[in-house]
């Protein structure tokens, strides 16, 4: 435990009779009974610090989830991508760990400039002029996307594709609650949103389709745009962004907002978090951009400065004309994905990519070739993930591959709900949605499909 400073009896006593306590114990009074552990933890008295250190290991090693311990094929929105040691070595400085919301400019241009790269690079990702400083996740923008295309469009009714992810629609109609937002799912038919479903539904304002799908699928995003033609509405995608760099930007397909989740660009596992939102419109939607826009000028000497251009939230304008509530950024992430974008360059994220793709159709037909393993939706191409059924429940599936070191994906039981129109309710509970990154090898995959085809026996 190298960082471990602990405090003293006169500091712990000090801190106590400051906030008017008796003991450490009222500290944590505020924590339910049952979640407190009692008598200690059982380790033996008078430990060395290099015991503790052990023991501490050996009870984290439990907890099989961890991608280094496991050999990876779990997708579904979150990717065990390479990062390569330079980026985790210029990322981890302290310039940049330490620093926070870049408010006095003056003494933030590098924050500054390290933000307005970052911006610069998500734009031409996503082939749209705006990009804004980075928000908390993939759920949070495409939540702000909403309230942003409301806002503009002026009607509160949003077609919201259940091919976007299933925890990032919990969080749009958690959100829509308060806001009053009408949330109307569209279904996938043979991994397409049906937008035909829905068609002369009344006062639309908003359109949300996710490029690819949670299960891997292309979605149709000419039809989104031309029925935002027909109805006037915002067309929001949510759009990969390692993928981003072999398909059509969501710009050049014609959207007013792209969105997505940042992590495969630099960022670890990490259990789920702390990851990056990435957000992007075109330019008549600026002023209603969430957060901030960091911006390039020049300062009293003619020089290169950086500054806060635009803060469109509650505490900087009138609260009535607010769109977001957002209050900060995701700046260390937003800095580490730039340095990895300007690490792999154009043709290196573009072969990250391409090794993904050919890695999980690999994948793909490894494991159909086992007994009782059928694709989800066969004859349908897939590029990020894809979708299998087995004999085996999908939980049961992953409890046995972990057993056999592998994190072997997720399942749809446990990550959509029943009815929500994007896949069979017949096949839910046996389905499962996998990927293979540019890291996973062939002889990973062939080993994956052995131990998948001994568990299933």
């Amino acid at each position: 435990m190298p960082d471990y400073m602990p405090h003293t009896e006169a500091e712990i006593e000090s801190m106590l009779a400051f906030l008017d306590l008796g003991s450490i114990d009222e500290l944590f009074d505020a924590i339910p009974k049952a979640l407190q552990v009692v008598g200690g933890l059982a380790m033996a008295d008078g430990m060395s610090e290099p015991d503790v250190t052990a023991e501490m290991e050996r009870l984290a090693a439990a907890n099989r989830g961890a991608a280094s311990r496991l050999v990876c094929f779990a997708g579904a929105g979150a990717y065990d991508h390479e990062v390569p040691p330079v980026v985790r070595a210029l990322a981890g400085r302290g310039e940049f760990v330490t620093a926070y919301t870049p408010y006095q400019p003056e003494v933030a241009q590098g924050i500054l400039q390290a933000i307005f790269e970052f911006q610069t690079l998500i734009s031409r990702l996503y082939g749209l002029p705006i990009s804004n400083a980075s928000l908390y996740d993939g759920a949070a923008s495409v939540t702000e996307a909403i309230n942003l295309a409301v806002t503009a469009s002026k009607r509160q009714r949003v077609l919201l594709s259940t091919g976007v992810h299933p925890t990032w629609r919990s969080v749009v109609k958690t959100f829509a609650t308060g806001t009053g937002h009408d949330i109307v799912e569209v279904g996938l038919v043979d991994g397409r949103t049906d937008l035909a479903s829905v068609a002369g539904l009344d006062d639309v304002g908003t359109v949300v389709v996710s490029q690819t799908t949670y299960l891997g699928t292309l979605d149709d995003l000419s039809a989104a745009r031309a029925l935002c033609d027909e109805i006037g509405a915002v067309m929001v995608v949510v759009a990969d962004p390692v993928l981003a760099s072999v398909l059509k930007s969501p710009g050049a397909m014609g959207a007013d907002v792209a969105v997505g989740e940042g992590q495969a660009l630099g960022t670890a596992l990490s259990f789920g978090g702390p990851y990056l939102g990435l957000f992007a419109c075109s330019a008549d939607q600026v002023r209603r951009l969430p957060g901030r826009l960091v911006g390039e000028t020049v300062d009293e000497e003619g020089r290169r400065a950086y500054v806060s251009t635009l803060r469109a939230r509650e505490q900087d304008i009138r609260r009535e004309k607010a769109t977001s509530n957002v209050c900060s950024n995701q700046t260390l992430m937003a800095v580490t994905t730039a340095i990895q974008l300007g690490w792999l360059g154009t043709h290196g994220l573009a072969e990250v990519a391409a090794r993904s793709i050919s890695s999980t159709r690999y994948l793909a037909d490894a494991v159909t070739g086992i007994d009782g393993v059928e694709l989800l939706l066969p004859g349908v191409p897939v590029a990020r993930d894809v979708a299998i059924t087995t004999p085996l429940s999908g939980q049961l599936l992953l409890e046995r591959l972990a057993d056999e070191g592998f994190l072997g994906g997720v399942a749809l039981s446990a990550l959509t709900q029943e009815g929500d129109g994007s896949i069979d309710p017949a096949l839910r509970s046996r389905a499962v949605v996998m990927s293979a990154t540019e890291r996973r090898t062939a002889v990973e995959v062939e080993r994956f499909a052995e131990a998948m085809a001994k568990v299933i026996r």
